[in-house]
């Protein structure tokens, strides 16, 4: 099920540089993603995609522009509020899978909570429950090392979830596995997309993105195309 509009771009432009070695990555995006969507984004390299989802993941600022998240202009916030947004309603996955190699899943998990503070049994319980979201539990006293590819892009995927964000942001969540396992992780991904949680997800492989419910193509810093990926129907409040 998908509601309405969780995230809106309005005419976002972003330019690195100044003068004569200005480049424009962004060339006025407009974008609107719904509330449980699941959408994938694609492009060649330098097509814009990734300064995309950095803006959304509040990990840069648009030159110009408008970006609502559930309504708030995040332009208007101060750093610190923006932050607190990252926090509370967003959590990011990475190709790389970002684990500490000397450190239990469980403890991985646990990380973002740590940084907002939270007690130590309050901690472990909430990354128990992730880990057990991601069919891990099992495993939670192991260290990287000793889980294979997928199980840890599942205990970055758990780390992720454990804030109970309302949005995930997956950069290339299959780039570093194999076949079988990408097809695991990206069948894990539209079963949690299916419990309400919305998905943004970068990748190059049109494979990985017929996962998802819509696919939004970028070029030349705009969006060029949306349509619907093959595994569903009409593509959901995305304009």
């Amino acid at each position: 099920m998908t509601g309405g509009a969780i995230i809106e771009l309005e005419g976002i432009t972003k330019t690195f540089g100044q003068g004569t070695a200005a480049f424009q990555a962004l060339r006025g995006v407009d974008l609107s993603i719904a509330r449980g969507d699941f959408v994938a984004v694609m492009g060649a390299s330098g097509s814009g995609k990734s300064t995309t989802m950095n803006i959304l993941g509040c990990l840069d600022s648009p030159t110009s522009g408008v970006y609502r998240f559930l309504g708030t202009e995040v332009q208007a916030l101060t750093r610190d509020q923006r932050s607190l947004l990252r926090r509370r309603y967003l959590g990011f996955v990475f190709q790389g899978f970002n684990l500490l190699a000397r450190t239990s899943a469980v403890e991985n998990v646990e990380l973002p909570l740590i940084y907002r503070g939270e007690k130590k049994e309050e901690r472990r319980e909430a990354a128990l429950r992730a880990l057990d979201r991601v069919g891990l539990v099992p495993w939670a006293d192991h260290t990287p090392a000793e889980l294979s590819g997928g199980q840890q892009q599942r205990v970055a995927i758990a780390r992720a979830l454990v804030t109970d964000p309302e949005v995930l942001l997956a950069d290339e969540p299959t780039g570093n596995l194999d076949s079988e396992r990408s097809i695991e992780i990206m069948e894990f991904l539209a079963e949690l997309n299916k419990t309400g949680i919305t998905i943004l997800m970068v990748t190059h492989e049109p494979e990985m993105a017929d996962f998802a419910r819509t696919i939004v193509h970028f070029k030349d810093g705009l969006v060029e195309r949306i349509e619907k990926g093959h595994r569903h129907g009409v593509p959901a409040g995305v304009a």
